[in-house]
């Protein structure tokens, strides 16, 4: 078995943001020479995520507000009292998970028609990382 790692560096420009890592995880993938496998793309950070989803703004602006009604920001949460003010971006982390793992079929990535991956940025404006992993033969 093979594997390729590559890291991603990240410092959005807002605090919450999606970055679409597709064309980035499919370069890694390529470069690898993996025929067959799996890629693991994974937030290294726990207050964002990685997800696989449709790229369509009207689905976007839903799972935000999803995830402001679960886990709001501003609320009195304990992870406060340590001085942060980030609770509601730990609890996004934990909704939309932080990792994916997807199929390496013929060199490519083997997604469906609409699927793409994405970074979830819940506590950005600061350097953080995302781990690529490809496996195979």
């Amino acid at each position: 078995m093979s594997t390729t790692t590559e890291y991603l560096w990240f410092e959005t420009k807002q605090k919450r943001e999606l970055v679409n890592l597709t064309d980035t995880v499919a370069g890694i993938v390529a470069k690898s020479g993996i025929r067959e496998g799996m890629a693991l793309v994974s937030a290294m950070h726990i207050t964002a995520g990685v997800f696989v989803n449709d790229d369509e703004p009207g689905l976007f602006q839903d799972i935000a507000e999803w995830l402001e009604r679960l886990a709001p920001e501003g609320p009195d949460y304990r992870h406060h009292r340590t001085g942060e003010d980030n609770g509601h971006a730990h609890l996004k982390s934990l909704l939309v998970h932080h990792q994916v793992v997807v199929p390496i079929t013929n060199g490519a990535l083997d997604l469906g028609p609409w699927q793409r991956i994405f970074y979830a940025e819940f506590d950005g404006q600061r350097r953080k990382r995302v781990i690529v992993k490809a496996m195979g033969e």
